[in-house]
Formats: structure tokens, C-alpha cells, sequence
């Protein structure tokens, strides 16, 4: 056998069968990884919505343990339960009162009999008889799927039940949340995967356009719209779109047989002169795949060879395009985290906002345990605060969605911004205001300069994380001069201090010594305090408490606060 068969026999076994074992490898490897990632993903989603259905049937027995603790406090309910008259209205309002106040969309108050006291979703069920059924005992783990009639349609939500004792009278409260598909469409975890919740009477969970079903979760239902009453098994399906991964598997196939093909009939045709001409295309190959890095993958293997190297060269091109997917995930796994960095943030300038909130919230519980006759005027007077700390967490919603926030450059009274830090701080927090007369309003945006003085005066108060006699004092004063006023905030606090090392890393971003810190509070300000065009100064000493002192400039030509 001359040189040329015996070189045309071995390109031809070495083109078609390693590139046969290759295909069916890569088909094998394929459809088990497919079939893998699929189990995977659809126990990701089946473990989110049971997570999903824990925490919201979790949510609805708490809310409804808090409206049983103040339930048991309610005089006034005690009253109208007991039959007194002139409480029947303040009985009727009571659901929908308490149902608003808990974010709550269905709320019933029913006695042992099953008779309604006050609903909230449905103000004319008062005094009807409805059953109570067994399966909204408050151990049901995730709660039961309920249908009650509303003012237009029944409503559908995910239902808890709690009990109590009022003048001897045993008392039962049933609430929940709203539980539909459209609630559940983010617990997909892909495309090709949905969510979807379906009743018992619900006839589109037999439909053929509704994918193969992967995993299907029981839930108890009880539909209290209906005559009478029924019970039954609703179910949270987790479908999968029909055919995706099959027509992949028929594409892998055909691009094999594809390449099969063509690496055959390119063997034939270069087995003849494949010795003289094999070392020129593989140098360039060479030198082409040399040149790849994960900074430069714009290489061109574009070909229009029949034979293996052909295929080799195809091959590479692949291969870099995989590459290149793969950089762009990871890309977008660097975006998501720095998106990790900016939610950190969010979270700290949230919790700063419902501070205030919370200080206002156990002021009005103690005014009620202890004194509830003045729990009225408390409220008119701490309502300021509450409204103050809403806008302030509208605002900030506002600005984060725009990522780049415009800044309000309309002059704002720093003495009122700090007014209602030391308000909003609560009566018990030890903050000492020396504020000065005459001051002139800085340049800046409100919600900017609040995020400032918030961080610092919370900054402070944990300094000094809780020693006897702690002080931490807001100071304002004018500075600058006619031509260029300004103004200067100092917070100063009797707490612990920095030493040097400390000090040298207050300022970096995520640095915190505290536990449960995000590390962002000095950060934040050092960064809107320079977006402000103002000075920032910090004096400290271990043992001897902090100084920090913030300059912003003066809004020229505007009147003075008092």
C-alpha cells in the first residue's frame, strides 16, 4: 500500500472517529447534564415556593398573634362583646380597622358558634354564622388556601386562624394574605420554568398548553363563597415549557451528523496533497490560540477548509465563543455583586429612615399599656414624625430608582433637619441640642442633608454603647463669611473613641467594629458630604468620645432660620 492510501486510510480513521465519539460524548454529557440542571432547578423553585409559603402563612399568624395581644387589651371590644350597645358600631369597624393597620386583605372576628362579630373584608357579614373550619387550626404549618366572599368577588388569600378568651367568651380571628399566580410568577427560576396555582375546580391544570408538569405541591383549600361551604386539595404547579430541551437535543444531533459528513468528504478530497500543505494552517492556528486571553477573545477562526483542520479551526471557534459566554457571565456575576454593595446601602439608609418609625411605635404601645386614655393626643403629637419618616423613605425610594439621584439644590434649614433628627431619636435617647439663632439655610438637598445628620447622630448614640450618663450633643453654628457663608454642624459624643488605627479605616466602605454594622454610616457621609461641595472633620480620642464636624456652604441671599 503506497505512502498516500496509507495516508488517506489514517486521516480518514482519525477525522471520523474521534469527531463520532466526540458528538456522542458531547450528546451524552449533554442530555445528562440537561437532565441534572433541570432537577436541580426544579427543586430550587419547588424549595422557594415552600420557603415562600412558610414566610407568608408565618407573616399572617404573627400579624394575627399581635391583633390577639391587643385584642385582649381592648376595653372597648370588651364592651361590645359583652353585649353592650353603644360599642356596636366601634365592633363593626374593629376588622377593617385592625385589617388596614396589619396589611392584612382578609380579617373575620367570629364567636365559638361560628357567628361573625366585625369583618373587614366584607362589613356586611356581621352577624351571619359561617363554619370555621378545622383546617385553619393555628399549627398548620403554611397556612390554608381560602375563598371567602367579598363586596364585589370572592377573595383568595392564604389564611391563619388564632383564638382567645374575651369576658369568658371564647373568640376566634381568621386572616390572610393574597395568594394567586400572579403572586407566584417570581418564583420561576428560568424561562422555561413557571408557577402556577390551581384549584380544584380549576380546569386549565389539565391543559395541553400548559407544559409538562415537574412538581406539583399540595395546599388545603377551603372555599367558605360557596353552598355550601366545601373543602379540597388545591395545588402550587411547577410546569415546564414543552419541547426545549428536545429540539436542543435534535439540534445538537444534526450539527454531529452535520460535521460527520463534512469531515468525511473533506478526508477524501485531502488526503492527497494534506502533507505538503498541513504545516502552514497549523502555525496560523498556533498562533491564533497563543494570542487568546480573557481580555482578548477576538479572534478569528473563521474558515473555509473541508478537512480536519477546517473542523479543528471551527472547533476553536466554538470553543471561543464559549469563552466569551462565559467571561460575560462572569462579568455579570462582578455587576450583581457590586449590585450587593449598592443594596447594603439601600439597607442601611432603610433601617436609618425606620428608626424613627420603631421609636414612635413602642412610645405609642407603652402610652397604651399605661395610660390609654392619652394615646389619642400621643399620636397627634408623634404623627409629625411618622410622616416626616414615610416621606423620608418615599424620597429615598424615589432617588435610589433613578441609581443617579438629581440633587434638590433648593436652600434647607439645617437647625429644622436636626430638630427632627433629635425627634425622631425618641424622648429617652440622650441628644443634647445647642442650636444657633440667625443661621443661614445651606445650599443642599433635604433628603442629603437628613442621611447626614442621621448617620452621625446614630453614629454617636451607639458610641456610647450604653455607659451611664452618656451624652451626645447636635451643635449648629454659622461659619464663613458675608461674602461666603456656610454653616457647621458638630456632633460630639462622650462614648468610647477612636484610636488612630481606627480612626485611619472609619471611613472605608463596609469597615465596622460593631456587631451587625454594615459599615456604611461614615462612608455615606464622607461621599454626600463631598458631593455638597463641604468639609468633613473628625476629633477622637480612646476613652474621651468623638468630635465630628461637617462645614457645608451657605444659599446666599436666603432668609435666616431662627
Amino acid at each position: 500500500m503506497s505512502f498516500r492510501a496509507r495516508l488517506f486510510a489514517a486521516f480518514l480513521l482519525a477525522a471520523a472517529l474521534p469527531l463520532g465519539l466526540l458528538a456522542f460524548g458531547v450528546r451524552r454529557e449533554m442530555t445528562r447534564r440537561l437532565a441534572a440542571d433541570d432537577d436541580r432547578r426544579v427543586a430550587a423553585v419547588v424549595a422557594q415556593v415552600r420557603a415562600d409559603l412558610a414566610g407568608r402563612g408565618a407573616a399572617v399568624a404573627e400579624r394575627l398573634a399581635a391583633l390577639r395581644a391587643r385584642l385582649e387589651d381592648d376595653n372597648r371590644l370588651r364592651l361590645a362583646v359583652t353585649g353592650d350597645a353603644a360599642e356596636r358600631r366601634y365592633l363593626l369597624d374593629w376588622a377593617g380597622d385592625a385589617m388596614r393597620l396589619t396589611g392584612l386583605s382578609v380579617l373575620r372576628l367570629q364567636d365559638s358558634a361560628g357567628r361573625i362579630l366585625s369583618s373587614g373584608h366584607f362589613r356586611n357579614e356581621y352577624d351571619q354564622v359561617a363554619p370555621i373550619p378545622a383546617a385553619l387550626a393555628p399549627a398548620a404549618a403554611a397556612g390554608v388556601l381560602l375563598r371567602v366572599r367579598g363586596l364585589e368577588r370572592p377573595v383568595l388569600v392564604l389564611a391563619r386562624s388564632d383564638s382567645t378568651r374575651i369576658a369568658g367568651r371564647a373568640l376566634a380571628l381568621t386572616g390572610g394574605v393574597p395568594l394567586d399566580s400572579a403572586g407566584l410568577a417570581g418564583s420561576g427560576e428560568s424561562a422555561d420554568l413557571a408557577v402556577a396555582l390551581r384549584l380544584p375546580d380549576d380546569s386549565a391544570a389539565d391543559s395541553p398548553d400548559s407544559g409538562a408538569v415537574a412538581a406539583a405541591l399540595p395546599l388545603a383549600f377551603v372555599d367558605l363563597a360557596a353552598e355550601p361551604p366545601r373543602t379540597g386539595t388545591a395545588r402550587l404547579v411547577v410546569s415546564r415549557a414543552p419541547g426545549v430541551a428536545a429540539a436542543l437535543r435534535r439540534s445538537v444531533d444534526a450539527w454531529a451528523l452535520a460535521a460527520l459528513a463534512l469531515s468525511g468528504a473533506a478526508a477524501v478530497a485531502a488526503a492527497a496533497w494534506l502533507a505538503a500543505r498541513v504545516s502552514r494552517p497549523v502555525r496560523d492556528l498556533a498562533a491564533k490560540t497563543v494570542a487568546l486571553d480573557l481580555d482578548r477573545l477576538d479572534a478569528d477562526f473563521a474558515t473555509d477548509r473541508s478537512d480536519e483542520l477546517g473542523n479543528l479551526s471551527r472547533v476553536l471557534g466554538e470553543m471561543t465563543d464559549r469563552i466569551r459566554q462565559s467571561t460575560v457571565r462572569l462579568r455579570e456575576a462582578e455587576r450583581r455583586a457590586a449590585f450587593g454593595d449598592v443594596a447594603r446601602q439601600v439597607n442601611h439608609d432603610v433601617k436609618n429612615g425606620l428608626t424613627p418609625i420603631r421609636h414612635v411605635l413602642r412610645h405609642l404601645a407603652q402610652v397604651a399599656r399605661d395610660d390609654p386614655a392619652a394615646l389619642a393626643a400621643v399620636f397627634a403629637e408623634r404623627k409629625a414624625t411618622l410622616e416626616a419618616s414615610v416621606e423620608y423613605l418615599e424620597t429615598l425610594a424615589r432617588n435610589y430608582a433613578r441609581l443617579s439621584p438629581r440633587l434638590d439644590a433648593s436652600a434647607s434649614d439645617l437647625n429644622e433637619v436636626v430638630r427632627r433628627v433629635a425627634q425622631d431619636a425618641g424622648p429617652a435617647a440622650p441628644v443634647e441640642l445647642v442650636l444657633a439663632d440667625g443661621l443661614p439655610r445651606t445650599h443642599a438637598d433635604a433628603v442629603v442633608l437628613r442621611r447626614i445628620v442621621e448617620n452621625l447622630a446614630a453614629n454617636a448614640l451607639e458610641a456610647l454603647d450604653g455607659r451611664p450618663g452618656g451624652r451626645v450633643t447636635l451643635a449648629t453654628e454659622p461659619a464663613g463669611g458675608p461674602a461666603q457663608p456656610a454653616v457647621r454642624l458638630v456632633v460630639t459624643d462622650t462614648g468610647r473613641g477612636m484610636s488612630r488605627d481606627e480612626l485611619a479605616r472609619a471611613f472605608d466602605d463596609f469597615h465596622t467594629t460593631k456587631p451587625g454594622g454594615t459599615g456604611l454610616g461614615l462612608s455615606i457621609v464622607r461621599r454626600l458630604v463631598q458631593d455638597l461641595g463641604g468639609t468633613l472633620r473628625v476629633e477622637t480620642e480612646p476613652g474621651a468620645g468623638s468630635r465630628f464636624s461637617v462645614e457645608l456652604p451657605g444659599a446666599p441671599h436666603e432668609p435666616r432660620s431662627a
